[in-house]
């Protein structure tokens, strides 16, 4: 009998597709496709089994490429945001740009304020290649040794604030102590 013989006799359709349905139906019975022999671990079993940080709760990974925050840019735009951010917050003393920016211009802040107390003709000029205002790290010099004498660093303080309302980023608001 031909492959299609149920079209052209309507009768011998229902036989056709239960012969086929019961064909089906043994060959997984046969080969064991629905039925599972898995005698593994389970998944609740294997998590318990990774070693976790003592606090955090997160798995133990290395962190390859984690060395500084990238930003989304390229190196010369990222240390050309950077340098306006370190300008800006050294200018008006307090800023609000989004969470890894602060963390990431936190450390030249420090750093800035460190050659100020400084305040060799060495720091003078490396402050000078950093920041884009010359009278602005004239400033920072005759203020910087009075201001944080007593302070050995941590001259930033990071605020997380709310999220910013057309992506959802994580802001906050970085100042000078």
């Amino acid at each position: 009998a031909p492959a299609f013989y149920f079209l052209l006799f309507p009768e011998t359709k229902m036989k056709a597709v239960l012969l086929l349905l019961a064909s089906l139906v043994g060959f997984t019975a046969a080969f064991g496709v629905g039925a599972s022999t898995f005698t593994g671990k389970s998944m609740s079993t294997l998590e318990s089994t990774y070693i976790t940080r003592s606090g955090r709760g997160d798995l133990s990974m290395m962190r390859h490429r984690k060395r500084l925050a990238k930003l989304g840019k390229p190196a010369d735009q990222r240390k050309a945001l950077l340098r306006a951010l370190t300008t800006e917050v050294i200018r008006h003393g307090r800023i609000k740009t989004t969470l890894v920016r602060a963390k990431a211009v936190r450390k030249h802040v420090d750093h800035m304020i460190e050659l100020g107390k400084r305040g060799d003709l060495h720091a003078r000029r490396q402050a000078l290649g950093w920041i884009y205002d010359k009278d602005l790290v004239h400033s920072l010099f005759e203020a910087a040794p009075e201001r944080y004498s007593e302070r050995n660093g941590g001259y930033t303080r990071v605020l997380r604030t709310m999220p910013r309302q057309g992506d959802n980023a994580k802001m906050a608001v970085i100042e000078l102590v």
